[in-house]
């Protein structure tokens, strides 16, 4: 969430909750509004999980509070007793995100000197009015769409030119290269990934794996990438061969798309194969390490593509 709207968010979240605690007239009003300030996430889903949590976690602390100030009064040991009591049993039942709010409403009740059942209520009142509102100002989140479009040009531009620095390679014989293009890659996948998730996390009610699944699947590809140019490192011959297989990777960079499924690609390097057992044997030790080294580049590439087909197969309505 950028910076400016998380703020306006809390400003408006935290003063309309102390002005909504203020006209129903409920005591340390001010409360619904730090209550509130805590409750601004980053994501719907993670606002909601935790507005869930801090509500049994207000139930548990006011329910244990109102047992021990009842049996032993009001006196700073009863607090440190509340605490002994309750804060093993909310990390138990993992309702610790409440530990402090609601230990903040139990002190109005020290304060106050009272454990009745309109103060008791003052108290739910105000964790329902601030966790309400700050579950409210989260419904607005800004949309991640043109960001993410954004990142799928990025990416598949970096692929397409990293395809086409192998097929250089391999058209010259010169295969020494440093990676560069698939580092800078990964970061760029890292990132979309980062901003997928959250983006993600803010589909409450329908949610859907393919953005995440997506940048998972070209993360995975850019990993054979990095394997193909270890071994191009190995590979400094001018051959047939080479030349055959320079096609291939011009055509998957010419063909990348999310839109393309990729079978016709997988059609093609059965062609390959096929071409490649048709052709004479190699002569000498350097011609053998040459031919490894491309049938081991053929066989990483058709592992690229189907990367693509899987994805493609199950993700093809949307």
């Amino acid at each position: 969430m950028p910076l400016f709207h998380r703020t306006i968010k809390l400003v408006l979240a935290t003063c309309i909750a102390i002005s909504l605690a203020e006209f129903l007239h409920l005591s340390y009003a001010t409360s619904a509004g730090i209550i509130a300030l805590l409750s601004i996430l980053e994501t719907r889903r993670a606002s909601l999980k935790t507005a869930w949590a801090r509500l049994w976690s207000t139930v548990l602390a006011l329910a244990i509070a109102a047992l021990v100030f009842s049996l032993f009064g009001f006196h700073i040991l009863t607090v440190g007793l509340y605490l002994c009591l309750y804060v093993p049993l909310a990390y138990k039942a993992n309702l610790t995100a409440g530990i402090a709010p609601c230990t903040v409403l139990v002190t109005h009740l020290f304060l106050e000197k009272s454990t009745s059942l309109s103060l008791l209520g003052n108290e739910l009142a105000l964790f329902l009015i601030g966790a309400g509102i700050a579950l409210v100002a989260n419904l607005y989140m800004p949309s991640q769409d043109k960001q993410i479009q954004l990142y799928h040009e990025k990416v598949e531009q970096g692929l397409k030119s990293i395809l086409l620095r192998f097929q250089t390679f391999l058209l010259t014989g010169n295969g020494r290269n440093e990676a560069e293009l698939i580092i800078q890659l990964e970061q760029i996948l890292q990132e979309a990934l980062a901003i997928v998730y959250l983006d993600r996390h803010n589909q409450v009610f329908h949610q859907t794996n393919y953005q995440v699944h997506y940048f998972e699947m070209r993360l995975s590809q850019n990993k054979l990438l990095r394997t193909m140019a270890n071994n191009m490192n190995k590979f400094s011959l001018e051959t047939r061969e080479a030349v055959i297989l320079a096609s291939l990777f011009e055509r998957t960079a010419l063909q990348l798309s999310r839109k393309n499924p990729g079978h016709e690609l997988l059609d093609d390097i059965q062609l390959f194969h096929q071409t490649f057992r048709e052709r004479p044997l190699p002569h000498s030790r350097e011609e053998f390490e040459a031919r490894a080294t491309l049938f081991q580049l053929l066989h990483d590439m058709e592992a690229f593509i189907q990367l693509k087909v899987d994805f493609y197969e199950q993700y093809a309505r949307e």
